[in-house]
């Protein structure tokens, strides 16, 4: 990068970072630590929600899965607008309402203590995990891509992120995450408008003609991963257990002025979420075009790995692999030149016979690049730590753009892992001095000072535990995927507790309790040996029915019944 790309990427970064730190300075009262100032509005709500949930992995990963496969990743949120519907209606009103700090302290007044405790336990061994993959996600890329140091990468993010979190708590949060979407806004449109600059006049043809643009798949088969069927339902579950559940994004909207401004922001994300992954998916797409049309395009986006084999002693079997990648991407290139004018005739059959021969060249194009990560792997087994497709978008931002302009970019993929990651340290502080603090030390609860303290501390304390695990444990998992498989896993059961608690006013603790033990266990059971016949995004309905299930068997053998509770 130019010096012009490191004034913009540091004045960027440590410029929003300072500015929140000076602005919640003074943030000493426990209810605006965790919750926010009441003053809050609905579009800052909404975007801090956005910009929670949508991390580095987000504008990194999401680009080069649609490269590869398509946009067919987008079904993935079709559930997402009715699920915020849902959490509008019921969870925030009960939330508000009880003045809660965290949704666990809504489930021990609901049941009893047990039960808070499960559901608060959950959440902080995933999501303390998971902030550790928010931010080696995109420090191992940058590192890569740019050469970094990757241990330097990830103790700068994460000690940037810890500072402020920790100095302003959620007010700081919300304040920093509404200009780092502005950045993150601000150069995706930028990419994206300089792609567009770059591609033919039919660029959306020819990706639809070589499958990338196919949306909506109404197949319903259980196995495939994404589907119509498995986003509308699969999705709706998923995303009812984010946004309904998940303490990181219930703290972004449970503050604010009043119920009203909660819901507005809410429903921008119900309005606004699937727009956004679609630009995202078809900048994926349109990148993959883009690639069909240059002379240069890398046989391996990690080129960074790729050059260390080449130029090592196994070199001679990598340029072979260079050379025949030249040749069959010519021959691809001829057939998409062939297809176009095909197409332009209006000859039916020749455009038919054209668009068989390019799907053949895609297919030996594929099977050529599959062999040669299979053999970059064998060669550099630490290479596995991220799919190829996670370079494709950094490699166009910085081979591509004009200077400046890349330093904004990459000010994106730092403000994105900063705004994800501090919600969640965010979140994680609250819940351990909510959950875990105050339940054991009941005395402590009228020590507000004691209690913004302690919250201070556990924030630091998930923050420094997540840049050790992101730097002493690898991932070999696709990231947008990753995370999203995670949640699939252990989020139904919480879910599943959280509506026996709203519906099912006759359940006690004790049967909710064991059905969310028994509910994880299968689901458990499920993933690892049953991923070929269920795909990831139906353990989320299923999950959630078989707590649902569970509790009232538990319930129905259990003497008597326990008394509705709030």
């Amino acid at each position: 990068m130019s010096t012009l790309d490191w004034f913009v990427l540091l004045g960027t970064m440590i410029g929003i970072a300072a500015y929140g730190t000076w602005r919640t300075r003074h943030t000493d009262n426990l209810n605006t630590y965790l919750k926010g100032n009441h003053s809050t509005k609905w579009g800052t709500i909404g975007l801090s929600v956005m910009a929670t949930q949508a991390s580095t992995i987000t504008y990194l990963s999401l680009p080069g899965q649609a490269y590869e496969n398509g946009i067919a990743f987008i079904q993935n949120y079709f559930g997402l607008p009715l699920a915020l519907i849902l959490v509008c209606a019921v969870f925030l009103p009960i939330y508000r309402k009880l003045g809660v700090y965290t949704a666990y302290e809504y489930l021990g007044k609901r049941f009893d203590q047990k039960t808070r405790l499960l559901g608060a336990g959950l959440f902080l061994l995933q999501r303390g995990i998971q902030a550790g993959i928010t931010i080696y996600a995109p420090a191992i890329i940058l590192s890569t891509a740019f050469g970094w140091r990757l241990d330097l990468t990830i103790v700068f993010t994460g000690i940037v992120a810890i500072v402020y979190t920790v100095t302003g708590g959620s007010a700081a949060v919300n304040l920093t995450q509404k200009w780092q979407m502005a950045v993150i806004f601000g150069g995706m449109i930028t990419a994206f408008v300089i792609l567009l600059t770059k591609l033919p006049d039919n660029a959306t043809h020819i990706a639809g003609v070589m499958g990338k643009l196919q949306a909506v798949d109404y197949t319903p088969d259980p196995k495939l991963r994404y589907t119509f069927w498995s986003g509308l339902l699969g999705g709706f579950f998923l995303s009812l257990s984010y946004f309904g559940t998940d303490q990181t994004q219930v703290q972004r909207y449970i503050g604010g002025a009043a119920l009203r401004e909660g819901r507005l922001g809410l429903m921008f994300n119900a309005l606004f979420k699937i727009p956004m992954q679609f630009f995202i998916v078809m900048l994926g797409a349109l990148l993959f075009v883009f690639y069909q049309f240059q002379p240069d395009t890398p046989l391996v986006f990690n080129q960074s790995a790729w050059q260390r084999q080449v130029q090592g002693p196994a070199g001679a079997e990598f340029r072979a692999l260079e050379e025949r990648h030249t040749v069959l991407h010519a021959a691809k290139q001829e057939k998409i030149r062939a297809w176009t004018a095909a197409e332009q005739s209006g000859d039916t059959a020749a455009e038919s016979a054209a668009r068989v021969e390019l799907a053949a060249a895609q297919k030996a194009s594929d099977a050529l690049r599959k062999q040669a990560r299979d053999t970059l792997y064998a060669a550099a087994p630490e290479a596995k730590k991220t799919r190829d497709s996670d370079y494709v978008f950094i490699t166009f931002i910085l081979t591509q753009l004009p200077h400046g302009v890349i330093g904004l970019l990459v000010a994106v993929m730092f403000a994105s892992a900063l705004s994800s990651k501090a919600g969640e340290l965010n979140a994680l502080g609250t819940t351990s001095t909510i959950d875990l603090w105050r339940a054991f030390r009941p005395l402590a609860a009228h020590d507000e000072a004691r209690n913004v303290r302690n919250a201070k501390w556990f924030t630091a304390f998930w923050g420094l535990f997540a840049i050790g695990f992101a730097l002493y444990v690898s991932f070999a998992e696709n990231l947008i995927e990753a995370l999203n498989i995670i949640a699939s896993v252990f989020y139904p059961p919480l879910l599943g507790v959280f509506l026996v608690a709203f519906f099912l006013r006759k359940v006690g603790g004790t049967a909710v309790f064991w059905a969310a033990v028994a509910t994880q266990l299968l689901l458990l059971g499920l993933f690892y040996f049953g991923k070929d016949t269920v795909a990831y995004l139906w353990l989320n309905p299923i999950g959630c029915a078989a707590c649902v299930g569970f509790a009232l068997f538990f319930q129905a053998l259990l003497p008597g019944r326990p008394a509705a509770t709030p």
